[in-house]
Order: C-alpha cells, then sequence, then structure tokens
C-alpha cells in the first residue's frame, strides 16, 4: 500500500462522521482537544471581562458603578471562572491534544470517556453562567466558606449555582485525569520507555494524579454542604456539632495543590519549549523529572497555610510553615536547569521566547512573594489583603498564563499548517507585561497599607484612591494586550500562508506528522529509543508516511493501536478504540438532567435521570468486548500480539484502578471529616450515640469477605472455561447481605438533622450502599456477558474489573461497620 492510498484509508476509518451529526459524535483526540481549548479560551475572556468590572469598580472611592449584591457576585464568578472553567480545562484541552503525538500513539486510551468529560465541562460551565446572566450567582467567594454559604445567611440557589456546578465539572476533570494517566503508562509508541519519554508527559501524568488525589475532597465538601443547605444535615453548624474549619480544610486539601496542578502542566510546556528554542537539548531531565514529583508531593502538606490565623496550635502554624518555605527547593531545581538549558544554547527572540522571559521574570517575584506569607508573622499581617490576590496572580498569571501563550504561539504552525507573520503579538505581549506589573505590582502595595480583599467600596481618607487608579489603568492596558492576542490569531487562522511542516526544528514525535495533523496522527506507529527521535532519524516523518512502523495497513475498520508495557515500552496487546459514538453527548446530557434537577429541587426527577444514566452506562460498557477469542493478530513485521480484550489487565483495567484512586481519596477525606468533628468540633461527644451491634457488624464483615471470595471465584471458573452464573449469584447474596448491615447502620442511627454526628453516620453508610448497588449492577452485568458469549478463558479480564469494585465496596463498607461501632464501646 503507498502512502496516498494509506492515508485515505486511515483518515475513512478515523475521521467525524460528515455533517453536523459529526460534531456530536465525535470522539478524537485533535477534535475535542480542540474544543476544550477554544471553550476554556472564551471563558477566559468571561472571566477578564468581569475582572474589568471589578477594577473599574475599585477605581474610585465610593463608586456606584455596581451595588454589594452584583460585586459579590462578580469577584465570584471571577475567581471560579478562572480556577475552574479556564485554567484546569485548557490543560486538560493542550494535553488531549499533544499527548499521543507526543507518545507517538493514534488516540487516548478511552476516547469516548474524552467526549463524556467534554460535555460534562460544557454543560456545568453553562449553568454557571445562567446563573451570572439572570443574577443569581453565587456571592460568597470562589471559596464559599460556611456559614456565610449556609442557607441561613445565603437562602435562594446561588449557592446550589456553585456546588452542583462544580462538582459537575470536576467530573470532566477527573474524566481526564484517568484518561491521561492511563495513556502514558499503557499507550505509547514501540520501545518508548518512560525515562525516553517527552518531559512533558511526566509532567502530564503528575498532575492527572494530583487531580485524582486532589480534587476528590473538593467534591466531598461541596456534597456536604450541598446536603446542609437542601436537607438540613448540620456538617458545618457548630450549635448542631458541626465546625465550618470542616469546609476550610476539605477545600484547601484541593485548593493549594491546585495551584501546582496549574503551575506544573505550563512548567511542562516551558521544559518543551525553551530547549527548541535556545538550540540546545534539556539539561537535567532526570533533575526536573524529580523537582516535578517533589512538587507534587510537598504540595499536598501546604494547605493549613491558608488557615494561620484559624487559630491552631503552634507546633502545626512551624511544621506547616517550614513545609511552605521547603516547596520553594523544587521549583528552585526546575529554574535552574531552565536557565542553564538558555545557559548552554543559543536562544532565538522569537514570539514564544518573549513570553518564556515574561515568565521567568514575573513568576519569580510571585515565588519570592509565596516565601514572605509562609512566614507566619508576616502572613498574619497580610492575611485577606490585596498583597494576597496580587501573590495569587503573580503565581497563576506569570506561571501560567504567560507559558500558555508561549505554548499557544510555539502550537499554532502545528494546529493551523500557517506560518506566523503578523506582528501583533510582540505588541500584545509588551502591553499585558506592562500592564499586569502596574496593577499587581500596585496591588501588593495596597495590602501592604492594609486594603483588605472582597471590598466593593473604600473611603477616600484611606490613602489607597490613586493607587486603585494606578492599578485599574494597568489592569484595561493589559486587557486591550489580550484583545490584541484575540486579533492576532483570528488573523492567522484566516489569512496566514502555509509554512513548514517542522516550523522550530523540534525533535520530537509530535512534530513528525503534516499539519495541520490527519486523524489518526501516524500513518505507522514509530520505534522509539531516544527522546530526541527527529534528532536521532532526521527523515523520520517520511519512514513513518511510507509505513515503516508498524500497524501501517489498515486490514479492518476498526480503530487500532498499541498497547506497551509501563517500564519499557514493549508492545504487549493490539488495543481496539470504539468509534464515533453519541453515547458520550447523551450520558452527559443525563448528568445533566440530574444536576438541574438536584439544583431545582425537582426530587421527582432523579430517580428518573438516575435511570437514564445507569441504562447509558450499560449500553456504553455492553457495546465493547468480543464474542469469539480472536488469538494473535499481526502488527506488521512479522509481529503478532493479542487483542486488548484477551489481556489480563487492560487499559479497563487499569482506568478502573485510577477512578478508585479517586473514590478512594474521597472516601479517605469522609473518614477525616469525621475524626476532625469528633476531635475538634464544639458539641462532642453527642448527646445520643450508637448503639453498638456485633451481630450487625460480624454479619456485614462476614458478608464483605464473601463478596470478594466469590469474585475471585468467578475468575477462576472463568479460567476453567465454566460459566460464572453459580459464583456471581453468591456474590450478589452477599452483597445484599452487606448492604442490609448498612442499612441497619442507617434506621439506627440518630436523627440525622440533629446533630453531625448522626448526619455523618448517614453519609458513611450511603456511601457504602451506594459502592454495593455498584458492585451489584456490575454482577448482574457479568451473567449477563457469560450468558450470551463474551467471556471465556481469555477473554476474563471484565471479570477482573468487577473484581475490583466487589472488592472496594466490600473493603470500604467494612470499614465503615468498623469506625461508626467502635465508638460506641468507649461512652
Amino acid at each position: 500500500m503507498n502512502a496516498l492510498r494509506r492515508h485515505r484509508a486511515l483518515a475513512r476509518i478515523w475521521s467525524n462522521d460528515p455533517g453536523w451529526r459529526g460534531f456530536f459524535t465525535a470522539v478524537n483526540h485533535s477534535d475535542l482537544g480542540r474544543r476544550f481549548i477554544v471553550l476554556s479560551g472564551f471563558f477566559f475572556l468571561v472571566g477578564g471581562l468581569l475582572a474589568m468590572l471589578i477594577r473599574a469598580q475599585l477605581a474610585t472611592p465610593h463608586s456606584a458603578f455596581v451595588g454589594p449584591e452584583i460585586y459579590n457576585q462578580i469577584f465570584t464568578m471571577h475567581g471560579t471562572i478562572m480556577m475552574f472553567l479556564f485554567a484546569i480545562p485548557l490543560f486538560e484541552g493542550m494535553t488531549i491534544y499533544l499527548l499521543p503525538k507526543m507518545l507517538g500513539t493514534r488516540d487516548l486510551a478511552f476516547p469516548r470517556l474524552t467526549a463524556y468529560g467534554f460535555w460534562c465541562y460544557a454543560f456545568g460551565g453553562a449553568m454557571l453562567l445562567v446563573s451570572l446572566l439572570l443574577g443569581i450567582a453565587p456571592s460568597g467567594g470562589w471559596f464559599m466558606y460556611p456559614p456565610l454559604s449556609s442557607a441561613i445567611y445565603s437562602p435562594g440557589i446561588n449557592a446550589d449555582f456553585w456546588l452542583l456546578g462544580i462538582t459537575f465539572v470536576e467530573i470532566s476533570a477527573i474524566a481526564a485525569a484517568v484518561e491521561i494517566t492511563v495513556t502514558i503508562l499503557r499507550l505509547r509508541a514501540p520501545g518508548m520507555a518512560m525515562s525516553q519519554m517527552p518531559i512533558y508527559a511526566w509532567y502530564a501524568l503528575v498532575v492527572a494524579l494530583m487531580i485524582l488525589t486532589g480534587f476528590p475532597p473538593l467534591i466531598l465538601g461541596s456534597v456536604l454542604l450541598e446536603l446542609e443547605r437542601a436537607a438540613g444535615l448540620p456538617f458545618f453548624q457548630a450549635e448542631l456539632g458541626g465546625d465550618s474549619l470542616l469546609w476550610q480544610h476539605l477545600f484547601w486539601l484541593f485548593g493549594h495543590p491546585e495551584v501546582y496542578i496549574i503551575f506544573l502542566p505550563a512548567a511542562g510546556l516551558i521544559s518543551m519549549i525553551l530547549p527548541v528554542m535556545a538550540r540546545s537539548r534539556l539539561l537535567g531531565y532526570g533533575w526536573i523529572v524529580a523537582a516535578a514529583l517533589a512538587t507534587a508531593f510537598l504540595s499536598f502538606g501546604l494547605w493549613v497555610h491558608h488557615m494561620f490565623t484559624t487559630g491552631i496550635p503552634h507546633l502545626a502554624l512551624a511544621f506547616f510553615s517550614a513545609a511552605s518555605t521547603l516547596v520553594a527547593v523544587p521549583t528552585g531545581v526546575q529554574i535552574f536547569a531552565w536557565i542553564g538549558t538558555l545557559w548552554r544554547g543559543k536562544p532565538q527572540w522569537h514570539l514564544p521566547m518573549l513570553h518564556l522571559m515574561g515568565f521567568f521574570s514575573t513568576f519569580v517575584a510571585g515565588g519570592l512573594t509565596g516565601v514572605m506569607i509562609a512566614i507566619v508573622p508576616f502572613d498574619w499581617q497580610v492575611h485577606d489583603t490585596a498583597f494576597i490576590t496580587a501573590h495569587l496572580h503573580y503565581v497563576l498569571i506569570g506561571g501560567f498564563v504567560f507559558p500558555m501563550l508561549a505554548a499557544a504561539y510555539f502550537y499554532l504552525p502545528h494546529f493551523t499548517g500557517r506560518r506566523h507573520v503578523y506582528k501583533l503579538g510582540q505588541t500584545a505581549f509588551w502591553l499585558i507585561f506592562s500592564g499586569f506589573h502596574t496593577t499587581f505590582f500596585a496591588m501588593h502595595w495596597l495590602g501592604l497599607l492594609g486594603q483588605p480583599r472582597r471590598i466593593f467600596s473604600y473611603e477616600p481618607d484611606a490613602g489607597w484612591t490613586t493607587i486603585n487608579l494606578i492599578a485599574s489603568v494597568g489592569a484595561f492596558i493589559m486587557a486591550f494586550g489580550f484583545a490584541l492576542v484575540v486579533l492576532d490569531l483570528f488573523l492567522h487562522f484566516y489569512l496566514a500562508p502555509r509554512g513548514p511542516r517542522n516550523r522550530w526544528g523540534a525533535t520530537t514525535l509530535e512534530w513528525a506528522m503534516i499539519a495541520p495533523p490527519p486523524p489518526y496522527n501516524f500513518a505507522s506507529l514509530p520505534r522509539v529509543n531516544s527522546r530526541d527521535p527527529l534528532a536521532d532519524v532526521p527523515d523520520l516523518p517520511l519512514r513513518i508516511a511510507r509505513g515503516d512502523g508498524l500497524l501501517a495497513d489498515p486490514l479492518t475498520d476498526r480503530r487500532e493501536t498499541l498497547g506497551v508495557s509501563i517500564s519499557d515500552g514493549q508492545v504487549e496487546h493490539l488495543l481496539v478504540l470504539p468509534g464515533n459514538s453519541a453515547l458520550p453527548l447523551q450520558l452527559g446530557l443525563a448528568t445533566g438532567a440530574l444536576f438541574v434537577a438536584l439544583l431545582l429541587k425537582l426530587y421527582w426527577f432523579i430517580p428518573l435521570a438516575l435511570l437514564s444514566m445507569t441504562a447509558l452506562a450499560l449500553r456504553w460498557a455492553w457495546r465493547g468486548g468480543a464474542r469469539a477469542d480472536r488469538g494473535e493478530q499481526p502488527i506488521g513485521h512479522g509481529l503478532a500480539v493479542p487483542e486488548h480484550t484477551e489481556v489480563a489487565r487492560p487499559p479497563g483495567w487499569w482506568g478502573s484502578v485510577f477512578l478508585l484512586v479517586a473514590d478512594g481519596t474521597f472516601f479517605a477525606s469522609l473518614l477525616f471529616g469525621y475524626v476532625f468533628l469528633w476531635t475538634v468540633a464544639p458539641g462532642w461527644p453527642p448527646p445520643v450515640w450508637l448503639e453498638p451491634s456485633p451481630v450487625m457488624a460480624s454479619t456485614g464483615l462476614l458478608a464483605a469477605l464473601a463478596a470478594m471470595l466469590t469474585a475471585r471465584w468467578t475468575r477462576a471458573r472463568l479460567a476453567r472455561n465454566r460459566t460464572v452464573t453459580p459464583s456471581s449469584v453468591c456474590a450478589l447474596i452477599a452483597l445484599v447481605m452487606l448492604g442490609s448491615a448498612l442499612v441497619q447502620l442507617g434506621l439506627a442511627a440518630p436523627l440525622p438533622t440533629g446533630h453531625a454526628y448522626g448526619a455523618t453516620l448517614l453519609m458513611l453508610a450511603a456511601y457504602g450502599l451506594f459502592h454495593i448497588a455498584i458492585a451489584l449492577l456490575m454482577q448482574c452485568f457479568i451473567i449477563a456477558r457469560g450468558a450470551t458469549g463474551f467471556l471465556s478463558a481469555r477473554r476474563r479480564a471484565e471479570a477482573d474489573i468487577v473484581r475490583l469494585w466487589v472488592d472496594w465496596a466490600s473493603v470500604s463498607s467494612a470499614v465503615v461497620l468498623v469506625v461508626v461501632n467502635f465508638p460506641g464501646y468507649f461512652k
């Protein structure tokens, strides 16, 4: 097959459906990545517009531009949009678009999951925008501290829009994190060991794992606060055994890693762009990887430095202050590695390099003020002042926006196949750079003079008028710079001439394809033996196009790529990916219907939405698999490997593992909240305790053990090519008994609206019952799959996935039974 016929055959297999239908059924990572990027850019413009309204209000004292309620909505939505609807989705979009190309594969591991994540992001963001347009947006700040965000002080549905909308959007982030993690570990070019991955893949892996462990505490906090507002469960009401500080702990367990979740992807792009702009190799690859891992680890030990003024013990103050200063060490390692890369190279002052220099000067200043506020006495002085706002913007705009602008201009030729020739970008940079520093340097000054955050007005004799006016002028200069960037990009997309394939002379695989890239990325999958394959094999793009790699000739109409071993990248199986599908959109709509029903208190509609979601999820899962063993499949060069349905741990198994990592973090956060209330909250011990029931607990524990054993019995029967029905029925019985124990627990618990103790017990029991329901559904699914020929001794991966969920449902339920019965023996 010649190159042209190969291109036509692959394009037919991997392209979207024709016409308008293709927009709603697309699952190709390039299209979805572009959608994430465009939509996050739109939200950035909305958030920027809100920022201009804030600066217009603060430009003069006693401004009548907007009233206090509208102003509170504006600054709440500004922070919410920038954090949740711009920064994280932009990382997701860049990664979804670039990662398979960098790794030398044809798509992500779960294309439909990526599409579902996009629709959740779009619908959740739309919910929040609707609240803003209708004047009922949340007004409690992007951190939504109770009790101000409780039903008593924030009646109406304003706060509910935030709690439900953000949770909806975070489904997208969790889906993307699972997708990215499994893709990096299992879908790479043949021979690409982890030590040979592009440096951005390491950063993306670290950030994805941080999302899986950093977002669940906020999701839990949002669930608890929404339950308090909707059902009166007093998790944060001090007079009923709750504690508003529990929200702060849960929020900042997410909130401080969030800063590094935003910074690290930008750092990864810097590590990709800087060597190309410097005509050099990246200095200290191993040190940078170690620094990224250390930054991620340390970021989870810093959350209390947002709470230095809440009266925590002095020993905790000292510990978290030291940890907050220590995190500067791995960040400094990365910066010195980048400086060393520049030092030994010959930097070229293209537009991406200009934005990188803006990053260096801005982010280093923001890092220095970060070390300042890590010192407890100084933090006490500037806490909740404009100094903190200025520090945050120096870190986030300096550490994220400038690198992302560099990446935008660096990868524009890849996105469009055009050569950037317009000079508006340089003018835009200087307007953004000068306007930014004018605004936020002035805000540092205001903070030192005592101006609080989140004020809508101030007195003329406060001494802040001139500085606020300067800051507002700088903000509008910066806004004009961003407007020029939008105009520059528009001109590039529609008027710029065609350019060369590899505009910058880069050495990584994403530049080994035509631009804009075809839907299948690579005509054949290349074998990789180094970190810079295009430098080692300059004609590699030609070899890929003429079919010298693996999977060169499409023998079927299936979308095929290769799965590799985690460490050394050796080919292990053939992965068959799903084609275009409307299921992600349909499931996204059903999920959106659930959240809208919760928002509008249409509780009668919630079971219908859940039934729709369940039916669509079952249909989603049913479409995979095979009814017959296929054996070894040819992949080219005389090699043959099994399909993913016939290997022990296919990508679906790994996806479940990492989804359970997030699930386990949610459960650990719930247990943390239970222990925190026991030990810290006022009104404890509770007035009424749960009477411990040895019979209930022991019955539940035995049922949990039986469920785990019968799940293993199912796998053993499959290994002997026997039916799974007897073992699966036994597992169903064990899970029902375990669920009965949890139901008894919920019925025996004190009234959940009377004290946080009863509310927490109800939440723990509900968590266990929810996962038992999932395990029951999966067992029924396995029985049906076995009866219709989808399972065999070779095709037993689905049973292994079900066993993971049965194990987790059993273990977590057993833990619930133990922790709720244990305190009763010490009354």
